[in-house]
C-alpha cells in the first residue's frame, strides 16, 4: 500500500495496527461459530465466551487506532486550505490507463460496499427461523441498518473532507471488518447494533467514490463514467449477494454472509494501494512532490481559487456557499417540477431495492422455493442485468441524458407490472426480476450524476444530497412497513410502487432538461 495517505511512518503503524487489532478481534469470533456446525450453525442463547468479549474490545480499539493513524494533523489549516483549491482534468483530456484502472478499482469496491445491505434479503429467512421471532421484530435488523447508512451519508461526508477520499474508503472498509462478527452473534439484539454499524460504514462510500472520480475524470467523460461505474457497483452487488448466498448459504446457515465481510473489507483494504490520495487534499497538506504526481498520471490540474471564488468541478461538494447574500433554495418554481420527479424517483428506488428486492427471497421460499434456488433465481436475474449497465452508460453519455433516465423508469415500471402479473399468471421469476433490477439500478446509476449536472452551482451540493438521502429515506419506509407487520403481498407491493413510478415519469417528461453537452455555468440563470 502506497503511503501517501499517512501521515507519516507512525501514520503507518497506527493503521496497521489498527487493522490486526480489528482482525484478531474477528478471528477471536470464529470458534463460536464454529462450534454451531452440528446444529446447522444455529448459535441463538449460546453464552459469548470471553474470546468473543477480547475480540469486541479489539475491534473497537482497532478502529480507533486505525482512525488515528489516518487522521491528518492541523486538520482545521487544511480543510481550509483545500477549500481553496480546485483540481479537475482539462476538459479535452484523455482517458488514460490510469483512469480505467482507477474506474475498475472503484468498481469493485462499490460491489463489495452494496453486497452488504444487498444481502439482507438473503439473511432474513434464516434469521428469522434461527431466532424464531415474527418478521416484524427482524425487520428490526433492516430497519436500522437502513438508519445507519443514513448516518453514514452525513458521517462520511463529513470525514471525506477531513481525513480526504482515500483514506475515507480505507476507514469504512475497517469497519466492514469489524462488523462481520455479526456473523457469530448469538442474540437478535447484537444483530441490530452491528447492522447499525454496518450500515454506517456503508453508507458513505458511493458520494466518496463519486467524488474522487469526480477530481480525476474529464470533464466530457465524467457522466457516462460515473452511470458506468456506480451502474455496475449496483448490479455486481446485487449478484455477489445472490451468488455467495447461494454457493454458502445452504451449507453455513445465513451468518455466513456477515462473517464474509472480513475477506471482502480486507480486500478493500490491500486495494488501497491502487486507490490515488485526492491531489487536492495532498496539496493542503503542503505534500506538493506526491500531489504533482498523481496529476500527472490522470492529466488533471490545479489553480488557487479566489476569495470570492467557488470551485466548480466540485461536483459533489458539501458546502453550498452564498454568492449573493440570499440563501439558495432548491425548490424555487424554474426547479420544482424536476426536483419533485427525481425525489419521487429516489423514494421509488428506496421501496424497491430495501423493500421489494429483501422482501423477495422470503417470498419465494414462501412459494416453495428453497433458499438455494431463490439465490440462484436471484443471481441468474443479476446476470442478466450486468450488460445493460453498459448500455445505459452509452445512451446517458453519447445519446441522451433525459431520455436515458427515462428509459430506465420505464423499464423499472414494465419490472413492476410483470412481477404483479406473476401473482395472477404464474411463471418464472427470473426475467421480470431481471427487469426489474435493470431498471432500477439505472434509476440509481444515473440519479445522483443528473442530478449533479442539473442544478446552479449553489444549490448543485445540496440537490445531489437531498436526492441521496431520498433514496434511503424509500428505504426506511419500507422496513418501517416490515416493522409493523405491515408489509403487502409482493403483487400488491409492486402495484403501489407502480403508482409513484408513473407520477414521475409524467414530471420527468414534462419538467427534465437536456444535459448533454451542456456548459454547467449555463444553469447559473437559475
Amino acid at each position: 500500500m502506497n503511503a501517501n495517505v499517512f501521515t507519516g511512518r507512525r501514520g503507518i503503524l497506527a493503521f496497521s495496527l489498527g487493522c490486526i487489532a480489528v482482525t484478531v478481534g474477528v478471528l477471536l469470533h470464529i470458534p463460536m461459530f464454529w462450534m454451531g456446525r452440528d446444529m446447522g450453525f444455529a448459535l441463538v442463547g449460546m453464552p459469548m465466551d470471553a474470546g468473543m468479549l477480547w475480540g469486541m474490545f479489539l475491534i473497537v480499539a482497532g478502529i480507533a487506532i486505525a482512525a488515528y493513524g489516518l487522521l491528518p494533523q492541523k486538520i482545521g489549516d487544511q480543510v481550509r486550505a483545500a477549500s481553496k483549491i480546485a483540481v479537475a482534468a482539462p476538459e479535452d483530456a484523455k482517458l488514460s490507463p490510469a483512469h480505467a484502472l482507477l474506474m475498475v478499482v472503484l468498481v469493485v469496491a462499490l460491489i463489495i460496499d452494496i453486497m452488504k445491505p444487498a444481502a439482507l434479503g438473503f439473511v432474513m429467512p434464516g434469521l428469522v427461523t434461527e431466532y424464531n421471532v415474527p418478521k416484524k421484530t427482524a425487520a428490526l435488523v433492516p430497519f436500522f441498518a437502513l438508519i445507519g447508512t443514513v448516518t453514514g451519508s452525513i458521517l462520511w461526508g463529513i470525514l471525506a473532507d477531513v481525513y480526504g477520499r482515500k483514506a475515507s474508503i480505507l476507514l469504512s472498509a475497517v469497519v466492514f471488518v469489524g462488523t462481520s462478527i455479526c456473523g457469530a452473534m448469538p442474540s437478535l439484539e447484537w444483530n441490530i447494533g452491528m447492522c447499525f454499524l454496518m450500515g454506517a460504514g456503508a453508507g458513505g462510500m458511493l458520494p466518496v467514490t463519486y467524488a474522487l472520480l469526480a477530481e480525476t475524470m474529464p470533464s466530457r467523460h465524467r457522466g457516462w463514467a460515473l452511470v458506468l461505474v456506480g451502474g455496475l457497483g449496483a448490479v455486481g452487488g446485487y449478484f455477489a449477494a445472490s451468488f455467495f448466498s447461494y454457493l454458502l448459504v445452504p451449507t453455513f446457515s445465513w451468518r455466513i454472509m456477515w462473517l464474509l465481510n472480513l475477506p471482502t473489507g480486507l480486500l478493500l483494504i490491500f486495494m488501497g494501494g491502487l486507490i490515488p490520495e485526492s491531489a487536492k487534499f495532498l496539496l493542503a497538506r503542503g505534500r506538493d512532490d506526491e500531489a504533482h504526481k498523481i496529476m500527472a498520471r490522470f492529466g488533471t490540474v490545479s489553480h488557487r481559487l479566489a476569495e470570492n471564488e467557488e470551485d466548480t468541478d466540485d461536483t459533489f461538494a458539501h458546502h453550498h456557499g452564498k454568492h449573493d447574500g440570499t440563501e439558495p433554495k432548491l425548490w424555487t418554481p424554474g426547479l420544482i417540477g424536476k426536483t419533485a420527479a427525481l425525489t419521487i424517483a429516489a423514494l421509488a428506488w428506496g421501496l424497491i431495492n430495501f423493500g421489494l428486492l429483501l422482501w423477495l427471497p422470503a417470498d419465494l421460499v414462501a412459494k416453495g422455493y428453497s433458499m438455494a434456488v431463490s439465490s440462484k433465481l436471484l443471481a441468474q436475474s443479476s446476470l442478466i442485468a450486468l450488460p445493460t449497465v453498459f448500455v445505459c452508460a452509452w445512451i446517458y453519455s453519447q445519446w441522451s441524458t433525459k431520455w436515458a433516465f427515462t428509459t430506465m423508469v420505464i423499464l423499472t415500471l414494465m419490472g413492476l407490472l410483470w412481477v404483479l402479473a406473476l401473482e395472477t399468471m404464474g411463471g418464472s421469476p427470473v426475467f421480470p426480476i431481471a427487469l426489474l433490477i435493470i431498471g432500477s439500478n439505472g434509476i440509481l446509476a444515473i440519479l445522483l450524476p443528473y442530478a449533479s449536472e442539473s442544478y446552479p452551482l449553489r444549490i448543485r451540493g445540496r440537490a445531489t444530497g437531498w436526492v441521496a438521502a431520498c433514496t434511503k429515506a424509500g428505504g426506511v419506509m419500507a422496513q418501517a412497513l416490515s416493522i409493523t407487520a405491515l408489509v403487502p403481498a409482493l403483487g400488491v407491493a409492486a402495484g403501489m410502487i407502480i403508482v409513484p413510478i408513473l407520477i414521475t415519469l409524467g414530471l420527468f417528461i414534462k419538467y427534465g432538461t437536456e444535459t448533454k453537452g451542456l456548459d454547467l455555468r449555463d444553469l447559473e440563470k437559475h
